[in-house]
């Protein structure tokens, strides 16, 4: 009977990785980077940067240029990222932050449809009871992604006959920019945004955060290599995500385009047209259930995201008409004691709430030397004034229209012809905060609640005990 079908495909035009695809679990495997800017990647547009092994995947797949993320920051980013849920309603929106008890992740939601899920590379999530993959292999010393253990993980789950879900975290381009070779670029000949203030340090800083992505793109070609050398290709949905913005201003910690604007890539053979792209709405929390929809099953418990499996296929072009977003700075690095952000974008225009505009805002970056250089430099320059003073003293509400203005530079809030939009924006956002039991500063303030304060030591431990194991197979190996 296989074989019939079988020539029932071929005799209708399809190969035989398509009939695979069509009748078998195909495996799901997730790629994101840490921090890093979409723009920055060369098929975002960079002019600069050198990923040709992003580059090419995005020609083998589909690109979608409108995917966001509900906070822009790494632990409430994967906490949403692997449960499907929103920030405030899993508990998980502050950083370095734990979800709530209770709450499923994409592991319990993948094994009733016979998946292994793994987590290979930086965590950043909790608790263990939430989050109970069936392989953790942190980076390794250095910070480098264990590439090892992925292919033994591969490995057993071929021999077993169990489709798996491979989640490869890497720790590129977070600071320090400490990888890759910064030689490869000329800083006078960087294309430099616009919010940023252009001084020698800005495009010094620029080559090796470019640099690192180009390590970044080499640790992407590697899974990707493992893959084929596996004889996995084909057999697997492949999902590129870049996360939030660099650590620089107007990006990360913000509610900026550029800091909840993301790459995704997704490769699908046999499935998806390879050269596609749309522009359809998609959030990091509708992975979750895209996972699921794909697997063949339907959520145990809800999730707040929505399958996006259909855009992938070419079947709708459309998704969601809203994302949202939100950002706290109680629970980061010289955060301000209390500052909260929330917005909401239609895909052309983004609103943005400043919950107490009255604070300035501040985070590790506003203490930094190259902020200090911004700074004196706004002494004598109007932009660098513009731009050091727009980062720390906010209005009320915000709105950019980031179709033209993608680096939100034209704050168009007080332009009585947007009015209309704006009061729709609102409403909008306020029915999601409604809906999240969101309540605006009070949430806020809650938030220091919210965060898992064990979590850098559990990490730590984890990624001690893992380099201990290293060195000792290494002594073995050389006794042997």
């Amino acid at each position: 009977m296989k074989n019939y079908l079988v020539s029932l495909a071929l005799a209708a035009g399809c190969t035989a990785s398509m009939y695979a695809q069509q009748t078998e679990k195909p495996n799901l495997v997730l790629f994101i980077a840490d921090d890093c800017s979409f723009y920055d990647l060369g098929c975002y547009g960079s002019p600069d940067s050198k990923t040709p092994n992003i580059d090419r995947f995005a020609t083998q797949g589909i690109r979608l240029t409108k995917t966001y993320q509900a906070v822009p920051m790494s632990s409430p980013t994967r906490h949403n990222l692997y449960t499907g849920v929103w920030p405030v309603r899993s508990g998980a929106f502050p950083n370095h932050t734990r979800a709530n008890e209770g709450t499923l992740s994409v592991v319990q939601q993948l094994h009733p449809q016979g998946y292994k899920v793994a987590l290979v590379g930086k965590s950043h999530v909790a608790p263990d009871s939430v989050f109970p993959f069936d392989l953790y292999a942190p980076t390794l010393q250095g910070g480098d992604i264990d590439f090892d253990a992925i292919r033994k993980f591969i490995s057993e789950c071929k021999d077993k006959h169990e489709p798996y879900c491979l989640l490869v975290a890497s720790r590129q381009p977070h600071t320090p920019w400490n990888k890759g070779d910064a030689s490869q670029f000329d800083a006078d000949k960087l294309t430099v945004a616009p919010m940023y203030v252009d001084i020698p340090e800005t495009r010094r800083m620029l080559t090796h955060y470019l640099a690192e992505i180009n390590y970044m793109d080499n640790e992407f070609g590697t899974l990707l290599s493992i893959l084929d050398q596996q004889k996995e290709t084909d057999k697997s949905v492949v999902v590129y995500l870049s996360e939030q913005g660099n650590s620089l201003p107007f990006a990360k910690w913000t509610c900026y385009d550029a800091g909840v604007h993301s790459a995704c890539i997704v490769r699908w053979p046999g499935v998806i047209k390879p050269h596609s792209e749309s522009d359809a709405l998609v959030e990091y929390v509708d992975i979750v259930p895209t996972f699921i929809d794909i697997a063949g099953g339907k959520p145990i418990a809800p999730v707040d995201g929505k399958s996006f499996k259909n855009v992938l296929t070419g079947k709708e072009k459309t998704h969601k008409q809203y994302t949202f977003s939100l950002q706290t700075t109680r629970g980061i690095y010289k955060g301000s004691p209390y500052y909260g952000i929330r917005s909401v974008s239609d895909g052309r225009y983004r609103y943005i709430v400043n919950l107490t505009p009255e604070a300035k805002f501040q985070n590790t970056e506003v203490f930094s030397p190259l902020f200090k250089q911004w700074e004196t430099k706004g002494e004598t320059d109007k932009h660098a004034w513009e731009m050091t003073h727009k980062y720390q003293y906010r209005p009320a509400i915000e709105l950019y229209d980031v179709e033209k203005d993608p680096y939100c530079m034209k704050n168009l809030a007080d332009d009585p012809n947007y009015k209309t939009k704006i009061n729709e924006l609102d409403k909008q956002l306020k029915g999601w905060m409604k809906y999240c039991g969101d309540e605006g500063q009070e949430t806020e303030m809650d938030a220091l609640n919210h965060l898992a304060s064990n979590l850098q030591k559990d990490i730590t431990t984890k990624e001690k005990k893992n380099n201990q194991s290293t060195k000792g197979k290494k002594k073995r190996n050389k006794k042997h």
